[in-house]
């Protein structure tokens, strides 16, 4: 392969949610896509992650020089040079994921250049992507939540997920009374997931774990916060259901110190360095014998999560799986219940939508 990066374009795009949502610890009404094009000759790249505005400036002002003029093979060396480049503004959170989508349209560029579909490129090893439903907002009611799950269930998803914690945990009735609906809205042989963002503390965790393994809850993510390693540890020990956590990792040091607190490991690739990030972290649990769960982004990750054999599922979440159809053009569908990475389209096929523009911000440089 041959030919070098010549130029590293940026973009900004607000989607406003419907309504108000909320999880456990936090409430958002606009979900931003940062995107990155790199160019080479005829050819281009697309990649982005779900950030602040702030991520394209990381961009611009970090990550294009080091980027220009590199061959466009060198994946592997330009994620290096990326995270040298930043040494002194750190290299997790934003930068993280600034990183995150130049590597991700990197992998796009290499392959479309290739002639290969990405999910031959990154090495695929499945022709589907298992998904599970997920949203169930803490501001939604019973009707909506109805809804919401009806509709998974017409997709053919085999797990679902809702939020709970609601208001950092100081509502455990309304948390109970939503599980409890879910385990009725639910077909029958559909896995019931939750996710507490975080949002109790030890003690509540507990008590809420306790409650979900009476309702049969298989999967409870961030009972607390992900940075409570040791929390998350003695919540493994008792638990029936599966602890998980992960969302949040930047690097393969923040990788490791959850691998013997969790029972599935959970990456985002649009934060933990992209592809090439991803893809490192998920060997790494490979030899911890935990399995992956991708958060968020499905239309991203159902490219890496065909490239790896111990992937639990990719987590099909309301809001994105709403606006990446709004941000680009050819993104995955479900069907079945799962993603359906192409294997004839150069890269992962994608590109900005005519509808993204009118989202696009105009002070993104």
């Amino acid at each position: 392969m041959t030919g070098l990066i010549e130029a590293v374009e940026t973009g900004v795009y607000r989607f406003p949610t419907d309504q108000l949502e909320a999880d456990g610890t936090f409430s958002w009404d606009t979900t931003t896509a940062v995107t990155v094009t790199l160019r080479a000759a005829e050819y281009s790249g697309l990649g982005w992650t779900y950030s602040s505005p702030a991520a394209a400036a990381v961009v611009r002002q970090h990550l294009a020089e080091t980027v220009r003029g590199r061959p466009v093979d060198d994946v592997a060396g330009g994620y290096e040079t990326m995270r040298r480049a930043c040494r002194n503004i750190g290299t997790k959170g934003l930068v993280a994921q600034a990183i995150s989508a130049v590597d991700i349209a990197w992998w796009d560029l290499r392959a479309r250049v290739a002639g290969k579909s990405l999910a031959t490129a990154l090495g695929r090893c499945r022709d589907t992507v298992p998904v599970y439903g997920s949203g169930g907002f803490t501001t939604q009611d019973d009707e909506q939540l109805e809804t919401q799950v009806t509709s998974w269930a017409e997709a053919g998803c085999r797990a679902v997920k809702i939020k709970i914690a609601e208001s950092w945990g100081t509502k455990p009735d309304r948390d109970r009374a939503r599980v409890r609906r879910l385990a009725e809205l639910a077909p029958a042989g559909v896995a019931l997931m939750v996710d507490a963002n975080g949002g109790y503390d030890t003690a509540a965790a507990t008590r809420m774990g306790s409650f979900l393994d009476e309702v049969g809850v298989v999967w409870f993510e961030e009972p607390v916060s992900s940075d409570d390693v040791d929390a998350l540890r003695l919540l493994r020990r008792h638990l029936r259901c599966d602890v998980a956590a992960g969302e949040y990792v930047a690097d393969l040091a923040e990788t490791k110190a959850l691998l013997e607190a969790v029972d599935c490991l959970q990456l985002d690739a649009t934060r933990c360095g992209g592809f090439t990030g991803w893809l490192a972290a998920a060997e790494l649990a490979r030899t911890a014998n935990l399995q992956v769960s991708a958060h968020c982004a499905p239309a991203l990750h159902a490219f890496v999560g065909a490239a790896v054999p111990h992937l639990r599922h990719v987590e099909w979440f309301a809001d994105h799986a709403r606006l990446e159809p709004l941000l680009v053009d050819g993104a995955p569908a479900v069907r079945d219940g799962a993603l359906h990475p192409s294997a004839s389209r150069p890269g992962h096929g994608m590109s900005l939508a005519a509808t993204a523009e009118r989202h696009r911000c105009p002070t993104d440089g």
